[in-house]
């Protein structure tokens, strides 16, 4: 079976777009909650939720690849990239300091046109650590690039891109393709997350560097989602692939196959859907976090506030389990009497609600009013 760049019909995509209708009209609706929501709450909370939505997306992009960089790294470095701390944090990780020196150049010139030497500079932001890597360069030599799973011997050959002599026609192609399906291009697209989703696998496609091209592919898809949008979004779509990361190589791989994209485009439309929602999630935890504190600010002590910010670490999600006593203890290494008495002095002031009973309660913020 001939891959898609092999076929006669390469680059030129089709899809059905009647499948997608709802969803894009759906998705629609969710931008505009989004954007009503952050004119209405202040400068803060918004400075907050977009900081957690890039922590977000350079942790989860790296982790779909296998690599798992610090929260603690990863929003220093953002914080520093942003300008936000007068004086720069310090973060000695290399590949915490790409990831967030990448997320927050490509936002700041989402509405740029897309050329060969940003892309060059942003593979070099991304992999600044390596000593392997050729950075800042399309890939060279003869070898295969493949994508391959399986153990020696065994190796599946999931899709094989083309080989490096073609690289440069074929990225001068997609580049210009990107820059004439833009706002005011040639062949303006109208549709942000169908632009977005062909976006990304016509770069996956061409796979044009020795390594990185998963996760510029994502900052690519994200930059065409903004352009189109004619504003930086704030979702992380890295966040929803990594949650269900197999069906997304497998969506990509059966996409590799054909030019025919309909079923990507749905999938990937919906991935970006989903993202929508959960960003906007994101900001309603945000503003609602900004309250709690606000109500209970002068309530806790040291190791209330410990916990209390332990729990609140990961975002919307409920921090698993709730809290226990057994947990209170080793979270703010105290003792067991200490940690019963913090906690009912939190059920007390009404920061914590309580569920279960007897050994099994459980405890959990009283977060939403």
């Amino acid at each position: 079976m001939l891959y898609n760049w092999q076929q006669s019909d390469w680059p030129d995509f089709i899809f059905d777009p009647s499948e997608m209708e709802d969803l894009l009209f759906a998705f629609a609706e969710a931008t505009g909650a989004i954007s009503g929501t952050l004119h209405a709450v202040s400068e803060q909370i918004k400075v907050d939720t977009l900081i957690d939505t890039m922590v977000f997306e350079a942790i989860k992009t790296s982790e779909i690849e296998g690599e798992f960089l610090s929260r603690e790294d990863v929003a220093s470095s953002i914080r520093n990239n942003l300008g936000i701390n007068k004086k720069p944090e310090l973060v000695k990780d290399k590949r915490a300091q790409g990831a967030a020196e990448l997320m927050v150049a490509a936002r700041n010139s989402y509405s740029e046109a897309l050329t060969e030497e940003v892309l060059f500079e942003w593979h070099k932001m991304l992999l600044k650590d390596s000593k392997t890597v050729n950075t800042g360069a399309w890939r060279k030599g003869n070898v295969p690039m493949q994508v391959v799973s399986g153990s020696i011997g065994k190796e599946k050959i999931h899709f094989e891109a083309p080989p490096s002599s073609q690289v440069k026609s074929e990225m001068t192609k997609f580049i210009k393709w990107f820059n004439d399906t833009a706002p005011g291009g040639k062949f303006e697209f109208k549709r942000a997350p169908v632009r977005s989703a062909i976006a990304h696998l016509y770069f996956e496609s061409i796979h044009p560097f020795e390594d990185g091209n998963g996760r510029l592919g994502r900052v690519i898809a994200e930059k065409a989602l903004s352009q189109t949008l004619r504003r930086p979004v704030m979702l992380s779509l890295s966040r929803k692939i990594e949650a269900d990361k197999k069906r997304y190589y497998k969506s990509l791989e059966t996409a590799q196959r054909s030019n025919n994209i309909t079923n990507w485009v749905n999938y990937f439309v919906r991935i970006i859907f989903d993202a929508q929602i959960e960003a906007k999630k994101l900001l309603d935890f945000t503003l609602y976090k900004t309250q709690f504190f606000d109500r209970f600010k002068n309530d806790f002590n040291e190791r209330q506030l410990k916990v209390i910010k332990k729990m609140l670490k990961d975002g919307p999600e409920e921090f698993e389990g709730g809290m226990s006593a057994k947990k209170y203890m080793s979270i703010a290494k105290t003792s067991k009497a200490t940690a019963t008495r913090d906690l009912q002095n939190l059920l007390e002031t009404g920061a914590l609600i309580p569920a279960g009973g007897g050994r099994s309660t459980s405890y959990y913020l009283n977060f939403y009013p």
